[in-house]
C-alpha cells in the first residue's frame, strides 16, 4: 500500500480553459510577481515588458493542459496556483547568467511580444519606503527575493514557500526562505503602485538619440555585407565580449553605494597629516551618523528619487546615483529636519527629511571636484527663514560673520557646535534687497591670516571671495579691498545659482576725470564655477563721491569669457558720462599691458597707453578697440 501524501501535493490536472480563466482573472497580481521576482538590473522599462511577457506565455502547453501539484492560495482556483508557477520559473531563469556553452533560456531573451516602440514605460514612483524596500529586493539573490514576494504577496507559509521553490528548480529553497527573512510590515507595501506593471507612465526614448540611431542603422546595414564577407574568411573573428561582465550581472559597486555599512568614515584626524586638504579628509560627525534607517532612505532616495522629493544641482552637476559608496560627512539634526551630507569625490549630496516623517524629502547636488582647503571650508548644512547654517572644515579655528557693505565695522564672533555646525546668520542669497551682505569669515588653525570670506550664493558650496590679479589673487583683508567689495556685493545676485566656486575683482586701472572730476576706479569681477567653463565677467566703473556702499555701474559684461583670468589676464570695457560741468564723455580703460586704446562711431579718437577720455554727445554708440605693444588687437569686453 502506497504511504500516504500530503493533499497539497497531489497531482491535479488543470486544462488550458482553466488556466487561461486564472491568468486572465489575476493577470494584475501575476504580472507584480514577476516584476517583483525579476532581476532590478534589468531597468524598470525592460522589468515591465518582460513581466507581461512571462505572465502571457504561462499557460499549459497543448489543448491536454498539465498535471500539477499545485497549493491553491486562492482556495478552489488551482489555475492560479499551475500559471503562478510557471511565471515564477520563468522570472527565475531570467535572472540567471547566459552561458557561452549552453542554449540560452526563452526567459533569459527580451521578449519579443508586448514591445512598445519610441516609448518608455515604468510604473508611478513611490516614496522613501517604497525605495527602501526596492533596494532591500535588489540585495536579495533570485530565489530569495522570489520567497520574499510569495510570503508577502500571496501570504505563503514557510512550507508552501519551499514547496513552489522546489518545484521551480531552486537547489536550496530553505536557504533561500531563510535569506529572504519575514516581510513584516513591508508586505503591504509590495501591493503598493510603485510595482504595479499594469499602472504605467509613458515617457518618450531619446529623440536625438533615436534619429542617430536610425541614420547609423543605414550606415551599418551597408557596413555588415562588407563586415560578413570578412567574418566568413578563416580565424576568430571578433570573438567573445572581452572583459565585459555577463549581460544583465549584479553590479558590485552599484550594491555598495546603497549599503550604510560600506559608507566611507573618515577618522578626526587625517586632515593633520594628509597630503590632501578638501572634503576627502572631513571626518563624519554629528548626532545620527550611527542612525542606519536614516543612511538607507538618503542613499535610497539618492539612487532614485520619487516624485514627492525636491532635487536641485547645480549647472554642471549630474544628479545620478554614486558610482561607489560615498564618504560620509555628517548627519545630525538641523533645525527641524534630518540632514544627511555625502561626498562622492565630484559631488556633494545632501538630504534632508522632515523630523516627524519622510513627507517633504529634499535632495540637493553641488560639483566641488578639485577642491583645497581655501575652497572646501564650509558647506550649507541648513536654510531656514532666510538663514543659514554652514558646517565648517575641520581645520577651521574661527568662524565669524562680517558685513561687506561696512568695510568699516569689525566681524561679529559666530558660535559653533562640537561638530562645527554654525548658529544662523541670515543668507543674502536669500534677501529681496541689498541693505546688508553678511559673508562667512573663516581663521584656519594652519595660517594667522585675518580670515577668508565665503558667501552664500545659493547652493551647498558657499563661493570665495577674493581681491587681487587673477595670477595672484588674495584675501579680502585690507581696506582697499573692503572698500572696493563694499561697492561691488550688490552685483553678486547677478552670478547667484551658477555653481560658482570662486569670484575675484580686480582693480585693472584708475583714471584722473575730465574736468577735474576726480578718480574713478575701473574694476573687473570674475566669477569661476565648479565645472570651469561657465564663468562671468563683469567689468565695473566705480564714480568718485558715491557712498562706500553705492554699487559700481555695469560697463561690460561677458559669459564664458577669459578675460580677467589666468589665460587671459586684460580686459577693455568703456562707458559714457557726463560730467558735473554738464558734458558728455566717452570714457575707456583697459589693463596696464595695453599700449594704445581707439574708439569710433559716434566720435573717432586714440590714444597712447590705457585710458581714454574723449568728449561726445549724449546717446552716442561707440566702438572700443585697444592694441597690446605687439599689435595684437584686444577687443572690448560685451
Amino acid at each position: 500500500m502506497a504511504p500516504p501524501q500530503d493533499i497539497l501535493s497531489r497531482p491535479t490536472p488543470i486544462g488550458i480553459e482553466q488556466a487561461e480563466a486564472a491568468l486572465v482573472e489575476h493577470y494584475p497580481r501575476l504580472t507584480r510577481l514577476a516584476y517583483l521576482v525579476l532581476p532590478p538590473s534589468l531597468g524598470r522599462n525592460r522589468r515591465v515588458l518582460t513581466a507581461h511577457a512571462l505572465v502571457q506565455r504561462s499557460l499549459p502547453r497543448g489543448r491536454g493542459g498539465a498535471q500539477a501539484a499545485i497549493p491553491a492560495p486562492r482556495r478552489g482556483d488551482p489555475g492560479y496556483g499551475f500559471v503562478r508557477r510557471q511565471v515564477v520559473r520563468q522570472a527565475l531563469e531570467a535572472g540567471l547568467p547566459l552561458r557561452r556553452r549552453a542554449w540560452p533560456k526563452r526567459a533569459q531573451l527580451p521578449p519579443v511580444l508586448p514591445q512598445v516602440w519610441g516609448l518608455r514605460v515604468f510604473p508611478r514612483s513611490g516614496g522613501a519606503d517604497e525605495l527602501a524596500l526596492d533596494q532591500r529586493l535588489s540585495a536579495l539573490g533570485g530565489p530569495a527575493r522570489a520567497a520574499f514576494v510569495l510570503r508577502g504577496l500571496d501570504r505563503l507559509s514557510d512550507a508552501e514557500v519551499r514547496k513552489e521553490l522546489d518545484a521551480v528548480g531552486v537547489e536550496d529553497p530553505g536557504a533561500a526562505v531563510e535569506e529572504a527573512g519575514d516581510p513584516g510590515a513591508a508586505a503591504a507595501l509590495l501591493e503598493a503602485a510603485e510595482f504595479d506593471p499594469c499602472s504605467l507612465q509613458a515617457r518618450p526614448t531619446d529623440l536625438m538619440r533615436r534619429r542617430q540611431h536610425l541614420r547609423a542603422a543605414l550606415v551599418a546595414a551597408a557596413a555588415l555585407a562588407v563586415c560578413g564577407t570578412l567574418l566568413g574568411l578563416p580565424g576568430d573573428g571578433w570573438g567573445p565580449d572581452g572583459a565585459a561582465a555577463p549581460p544583465y550581472a549584479r553590479n558590485p559597486a552599484a550594491e555598495a553605494a546603497l549599503d550604510p555599512a560600506r559608507v566611507v568614515r573618515v577618522d578626526a584626524a587625517v586632515w593633520r597629516t594628509s597630503a590632501r586638504t578638501d572634503y576627502s579628509v572631513w571626518p563624519a560627525r554629528g548626532s545620527l551618523t550611527g542612525d542606519s534607517a536614516l543612511l538607507r532612505r538618503a542613499l535610497a532616495v539618492w539612487a532614485r528619487p520619487g516624485r514627492s522629493v525636491q532635487v536641485s544641482a547645480t549647472p554642471g552637476t549630474p544628479s545620478g546615483p554614486p558610482m561607489g559608496a560615498p564618504q560620509l560627512l555628517y548627519a545630525g539634526k538641523v533645525d527641524r529636519a534630518s540632514v544627511v551630507l555625502f561626498y562622492d569625490g565630484l559631488r556633494v549630496a545632501r538630504y534632508a527629511e522632515p523630523l516627524d516623517g519622510t513627507s517633504g524629502a529634499a535632495l540637493d547636488f553641488a560639483r566641488v571636484d578639485g577642491a583645497d582647503a581655501a575652497s572646501a571650508g564650509a558647506l550649507v548644512v541648513g536654510r531656514t527663514d532666510g538663514n543659514v547654517r554652514y558646517l565648517t572644515a575641520p581645520w577651521v579655528r574661527e568662524a565669524a560673520v562680517r558685513d561687506l557693505l561696512d568695510p568699516a565695522a569689525a566681524p561679529r564672533p559666530l558660535t559653533r557646535d562640537r561638530d562645527g555646525v554654525t548658529a544662523p546668520l541670515v543668507s543674502p542669497a536669500q534677501a529681496r534687497d541689498c541693505t546688508s551682505w553678511d559673508v562667512l569669515q573663516l581663521r584656519e588653525d594652519r595660517d594667522n591670516t585675518a580670515g577668508r570670506l565665503l558667501t552664500d550664493l545659493g547652493e551647498l558650496a558657499p563661493a570665495r571671495l577674493t581681491w587681487g590679479p587673477p595670477d595672484a589673487p588674495r584675501d579680502v583683508t585690507g581696506t582697499a579691498a573692503r572698500e572696493a567689495w563694499a561697492r561691488t556685493a550688490c552685483l553678486l545676485p547677478t552670478v547667484r545659482s551658477h555653481g560658482v566656486r570662486a569670484v575675484n575683482a580686480w582693480q585693472y586701472a584708475r583714471q584722473q576725470l575730465p574736468e577735474g572730476n576726480g578718480t574713478a576706479a575701473w574694476l573687473c569681477t570674475r566669477a569661476d564655477t565648479w565645472s570651469g567653463t561657465d564663468s562671468r565677467v563683469l567689468a565695473q566703473f566705480q564714480a568718485p563721491g558715491a557712498g562706500k556702499a553705492t554699487a559700481g555701474a555695469v560697463a561690460a559684461r561677458a559669459e564664458n569669457s577669459a578675460a580677467c583670468g589666468t589665460h587671459e589676464p586684460r580686459v577693455l570695457a568703456g562707458v559714457l558720462w557726463k560730467s558735473r560741468g554738464g558734458h558728455w564723455y566717452v570714457l575707456a580703460a583697459g589693463s596696464e599691458n595695453l599700449a594704445r586704446v581707439a574708439v569710433s562711431g559716434g566720435v573717432d579718437a586714440s590714444e597712447h597707453g590705457h585710458l581714454l577720455a574723449v568728449r561726445t554727445q549724449e546717446g552716442a554708440h561707440a566702438q572700443l578697440v585697444g592694441r597690446l605693444a605687439d599689435g595684437t588687437q584686444v577687443a572690448a569686453l560685451r
